[in-house]
Protein backbone atom coordinates (compact mmCIF):
# COMPACT_ATOMS: atom_id res chain seq x y z
CA UNK A 1 0.00 0.00 0.00
CA UNK A 2 1.19 3.21 -1.23
CA UNK A 3 2.82 5.00 1.49
CA UNK A 4 0.50 8.45 0.22
CA UNK A 5 -2.52 6.37 1.12
CA UNK A 6 -1.06 5.54 4.85
CA UNK A 7 -0.68 9.06 5.31
CA UNK A 8 -4.05 10.79 3.57
CA UNK A 9 -6.21 13.17 5.90
CA UNK A 10 -9.43 12.63 6.10
CA UNK A 11 -12.28 12.60 4.08
CA UNK A 12 -10.27 10.02 2.03
CA UNK A 13 -7.65 8.75 4.00
CA UNK A 14 -7.30 7.05 7.33
CA UNK A 15 -5.24 4.50 9.23
CA UNK A 16 -4.82 0.87 7.79
CA UNK A 17 -6.06 -1.89 10.16
CA UNK A 18 -5.13 -5.28 9.19
CA UNK A 19 -8.15 -7.78 9.71
CA UNK A 20 -5.98 -10.76 8.52
CA UNK A 21 -2.93 -11.88 6.68
CA UNK A 22 -2.91 -13.74 3.77
CA UNK A 23 0.38 -14.06 2.94
CA UNK A 24 3.80 -14.52 5.15
CA UNK A 25 7.08 -13.54 4.33
CA UNK A 26 8.18 -16.87 3.49
CA UNK A 27 4.76 -17.02 1.20
CA UNK A 28 6.26 -13.99 -0.19
CA UNK A 29 9.97 -15.26 -0.64
CA UNK A 30 8.30 -18.56 -2.72
CA UNK A 31 6.21 -16.13 -4.56
CA UNK A 32 9.37 -14.23 -5.87
CA UNK A 33 11.22 -17.12 -6.79
CA UNK A 34 8.12 -18.34 -8.60
CA UNK A 35 7.61 -15.15 -10.61
CA UNK A 36 11.52 -14.33 -11.39
CA UNK A 37 11.34 -18.42 -12.65
CA UNK A 38 8.56 -17.83 -14.96
CA UNK A 39 10.00 -14.16 -16.00
CA UNK A 40 13.17 -16.55 -17.74
CA UNK A 41 11.56 -18.82 -19.25
CA UNK A 42 8.93 -16.26 -21.06
CA UNK A 43 11.77 -14.33 -21.93
CA UNK A 44 14.26 -17.40 -22.68
CA UNK A 45 16.48 -16.01 -20.58
CA UNK A 46 16.93 -12.37 -19.44
CA UNK A 47 19.09 -11.10 -22.68
CA UNK A 48 17.36 -7.36 -23.07
CA UNK A 49 15.27 -7.87 -20.05
CA UNK A 50 14.88 -5.12 -17.31
CA UNK A 51 12.79 -4.23 -14.33
CA UNK A 52 11.14 -0.68 -13.39
CA UNK A 53 9.58 -0.97 -9.88
CA UNK A 54 6.36 1.32 -9.28
CA UNK A 55 6.65 3.73 -7.03
CA UNK A 56 6.47 3.19 -3.92
CA UNK A 57 5.19 -0.69 -3.47
CA UNK A 58 6.92 -1.91 -6.77
CA UNK A 59 10.41 -0.72 -5.93
CA UNK A 60 11.22 -3.17 -3.20
CA UNK A 61 9.57 -5.78 -4.83
CA UNK A 62 11.56 -5.38 -8.18
CA UNK A 63 14.68 -5.34 -6.00
CA UNK A 64 13.77 -8.22 -4.87
CA UNK A 65 13.17 -10.33 -8.55
CA UNK A 66 16.20 -8.53 -9.53
CA UNK A 67 18.27 -10.46 -6.54
CA UNK A 68 16.11 -13.54 -7.41
CA UNK A 69 16.91 -13.42 -10.95
CA UNK A 70 20.77 -13.01 -9.93
CA UNK A 71 20.97 -16.01 -8.04
CA UNK A 72 18.69 -18.25 -11.01
CA UNK A 73 20.98 -16.99 -14.11
CA UNK A 74 23.97 -15.32 -12.93
CA UNK A 75 23.62 -12.36 -14.05
CA UNK A 76 22.33 -8.81 -13.09
CA UNK A 77 19.69 -7.44 -14.10
CA UNK A 78 19.45 -3.85 -14.87
CA UNK A 79 16.88 -2.36 -12.40
CA UNK A 80 14.96 1.23 -11.89
CA UNK A 81 11.95 2.74 -10.22
CA UNK A 82 9.25 5.25 -11.75
CA UNK A 83 6.84 7.70 -10.35
CA UNK A 84 3.86 7.93 -12.46
CA UNK A 85 1.78 10.45 -10.14
CA UNK A 86 1.94 13.17 -13.19
CA UNK A 87 0.98 10.57 -15.83
CA UNK A 88 -2.72 9.27 -13.45
CA UNK A 89 -5.56 9.98 -15.28
CA UNK A 90 -7.34 10.73 -11.95
CA UNK A 91 -4.97 14.64 -11.87
CA UNK A 92 -7.98 16.92 -10.25
CA UNK A 93 -9.86 14.41 -8.79
CA UNK A 94 -7.08 14.03 -6.08
CA UNK A 95 -4.22 15.82 -5.29
CA UNK A 96 -1.20 14.80 -7.05
CA UNK A 97 1.98 13.91 -4.50
CA UNK A 98 4.75 12.60 -6.19
CA UNK A 99 5.82 9.47 -4.53
CA UNK A 100 10.02 9.65 -5.31
CA UNK A 101 12.05 10.16 -7.46
CA UNK A 102 11.91 8.63 -11.37
CA UNK A 103 15.24 6.33 -11.75
CA UNK A 104 16.24 4.94 -15.23
CA UNK A 105 19.47 5.63 -15.55
CA UNK A 106 19.34 3.53 -19.46
CA UNK A 107 17.52 3.37 -22.49
CA UNK A 108 14.19 1.38 -22.79
CA UNK A 109 14.38 1.28 -26.67
CA UNK A 110 14.46 -2.82 -27.68
CA UNK A 111 14.46 -3.69 -24.22
CA UNK A 112 11.84 -6.18 -22.53
CA UNK A 113 10.89 -4.14 -19.43
CA UNK A 114 8.91 -5.86 -16.83
CA UNK A 115 6.85 -3.02 -14.44
CA UNK A 116 6.49 -4.65 -11.09
CA UNK A 117 3.95 -3.38 -8.85
CA UNK A 118 2.83 -5.02 -5.68
CA UNK A 119 -1.07 -4.44 -6.16
CA UNK A 120 -2.89 -4.41 -9.31
CA UNK A 121 -6.55 -3.23 -8.89
CA UNK A 122 -8.30 -0.90 -11.53
CA UNK A 123 -5.07 -0.95 -13.64
CA UNK A 124 -4.99 3.03 -13.91
CA UNK A 125 -1.40 3.28 -12.23
CA UNK A 126 0.03 0.66 -14.87
CA UNK A 127 -1.98 2.69 -17.38
CA UNK A 128 0.12 6.18 -16.39
CA UNK A 129 3.19 3.75 -16.11
CA UNK A 130 2.74 2.97 -19.67
CA UNK A 131 2.77 6.72 -20.60
CA UNK A 132 5.25 7.89 -18.43
CA UNK A 133 7.91 5.06 -20.22
CA UNK A 134 7.53 6.70 -23.43
CA UNK A 135 9.83 9.54 -22.09
CA UNK A 136 12.88 6.67 -21.85
CA UNK A 137 13.20 5.33 -25.11
CA UNK A 138 10.57 2.71 -27.13
CA UNK A 139 10.62 -0.82 -25.14
CA UNK A 140 9.97 -3.87 -27.46
CA UNK A 141 7.64 -5.20 -25.54
CA UNK A 142 5.97 -4.43 -21.40
CA UNK A 143 5.72 -7.04 -19.33
CA UNK A 144 3.91 -6.62 -15.50
CA UNK A 145 4.25 -8.98 -12.66
CA UNK A 146 2.45 -8.13 -9.68
CA UNK A 147 2.77 -9.69 -6.06
CA UNK A 148 -1.09 -9.22 -5.57
CA UNK A 149 -4.07 -9.28 -8.47
CA UNK A 150 -6.65 -8.11 -6.29
CA UNK A 151 -9.49 -7.52 -9.35
CA UNK A 152 -11.75 -4.50 -9.98
CA UNK A 153 -10.35 -3.66 -12.99
CA UNK A 154 -11.09 -0.35 -14.76
CA UNK A 155 -8.76 -0.97 -17.84
CA UNK A 156 -8.05 -3.84 -19.95
CA UNK A 157 -4.95 -4.67 -17.83
CA UNK A 158 -3.92 -8.03 -17.01
CA UNK A 159 -0.62 -9.05 -15.49
CA UNK A 160 1.60 -11.68 -16.66
CA UNK A 161 3.21 -12.78 -13.51
CA UNK A 162 1.12 -13.01 -10.43
CA UNK A 163 1.95 -13.80 -6.60
CA UNK A 164 -1.09 -14.64 -5.60
CA UNK A 165 -5.03 -13.64 -7.38
CA UNK A 166 -7.13 -12.65 -4.32
CA UNK A 167 -10.30 -11.55 -4.76
CA UNK A 168 -11.06 -8.42 -2.35
CA UNK A 169 -14.43 -6.23 -1.70
CA UNK A 170 -14.09 -2.83 -3.44
CA UNK A 171 -13.63 -1.14 -0.11
CA UNK A 172 -10.95 -3.53 1.20
CA UNK A 173 -7.27 -2.29 1.08
CA UNK A 174 -4.16 -4.68 0.75
CA UNK A 175 -0.77 -4.02 2.17
CA UNK A 176 2.12 -5.72 0.67
CA UNK A 177 5.46 -5.31 3.02
CA UNK A 178 8.59 -7.53 3.37
CA UNK A 179 6.73 -9.24 6.42
CA UNK A 180 3.86 -10.74 4.16
CA UNK A 181 0.66 -9.24 2.94
CA UNK A 182 -3.15 -8.04 5.05
CA UNK A 183 -5.97 -7.12 3.54
CA UNK A 184 -7.49 -4.47 6.08
CA UNK A 185 -9.74 -1.30 5.77
CA UNK A 186 -9.45 2.38 6.64
CA UNK A 187 -10.65 3.20 9.22
CA UNK A 188 -10.68 7.23 10.90
CA UNK A 189 -7.84 7.79 12.96
CA UNK A 190 -7.57 6.83 16.97
CA UNK A 191 -9.94 3.94 15.68
CA UNK A 192 -6.83 0.81 14.33
CA UNK A 193 -7.60 -2.59 15.79
CA UNK A 194 -4.91 -5.84 15.73
CA UNK A 195 -4.60 -8.24 13.07
CA UNK A 196 -6.13 -11.12 14.50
Amino acid sequence: MAERERAATPPYGGVFSARSQVMDAEDLRRAVTRIAHEIVERNHGLDGVVLIGLQTGGVPLARRLSEALSQIEGVAVPTGSIDVALFRDDIGIRPVIPEAVTDIPFDLTGLTVVLVDDVLFTGRTVRAALDALNAYGRPRAVQLAVMVDRGHRELPIRPDFVGKNLPTRHDEIVDVRDDGVDVGEKRPAGQETHRR
